[in-house]
């Protein structure tokens, strides 16, 4: 045997919650609430009423709804059983305690969240790999070379000078015209880097030399190590600067 008032009085002040609060979950207006807490069963209109308050106001609160009613028909029912199949109805579906709802709340959110990353994750997917045929007309057979720019005319005096970091970093100054004429190129190629000069003569201030692959109108010319040297170019050659 067990107090059934004050059991649900306790179960309410641990969860800290108000009358009006319950009322609003449960529909159970705040009067009948607090009569139940009373034990004053006879404020309520029937016997089926107090049994149904009764389950759903417990359940409410976290507790087993069947052991508060079974205890009020032992202390309080005399000389009535009622049937299994005519339990009374319940004024509201009961309501689970206010943690209960705020977890649930919290994984309800947690899954939307995630589903809605996963939807943009396969949209950008699916936009990032679209783009993957070309146009018609700019397809490439695999025995095709990528397309470099046109070639500059080149008059037949004149000096196509193609310069490749093959193997290191090399500082270069370029002028064109000689050695006070206008600069082309200033600074470090970097390893891989290849540059292309034009012009009647080139003179070239460099430093390690010996990492520079060079091409004088169409042909191979090796340059030799051997710190900073200034080379003039020309369509005759390259030859040291004086």
């Amino acid at each position: 045997m067990f107090e059934i008032g004050n059991s649900l009085r306790e179960a309410r002040l641990r969860q800290t919650l108000d009358f009006p609060e319950i009322e609003q979950a449960t529909k159970i207006r705040a009067k009948y609430l607090r009569a139940l807490e009373d034990e004053q069963f006879d404020v309520l209109p029937a016997q089926t009423y107090v049994k149904g308050f009764l389950r759903s106001y417990a359940e409410y609160l976290g507790l087993d709804g069947q052991l508060y009613v079974d205890e009020y028909n032992s202390r309080f029912v005399v000389g009535e059983e009622e049937p299994p199949a005519r339990r009374p109805r319940r004024s509201a579906p009961p309501s689970a305690p206010r943690g209960v709802q705020v977890q649930s709340r919290v994984v309800l959110l947690t899954l939307l969240g995630i589903a809605s990353i996963t939807a943009l994750v396969i949209v950008a997917w699916g936009w990032g790999e679209a783009p993957k045929k070309e146009p018609v007309g700019l397809g490439r057979t695999p025995a095709e070379k990528p397309a470099v720019a046109p070639k500059p005319h080149v008059a037949a005096r004149d000096v196509r000078f193609i310069v490749t970091a093959k193997r290191g970093n090399c500082w270069l100054e370029v002028h064109t015209g000689s050695a006070t004429g206008r600069i082309l190129f200033q600074g470090t190629l970097e390893l891989g880097q290849r540059k292309l000069f034009g012009g009647r003569t080139l003179w070239i201030t460099l430093d390690r030399p010996e990492n520079l692959t060079t091409i004088l109108n169409g042909h191979t010319k090796l340059l030799r190590g051997g710190g900073v040297k200034t080379l003039i170019v020309s369509a005759r050659g390259i030859r040291p600067g004086v």
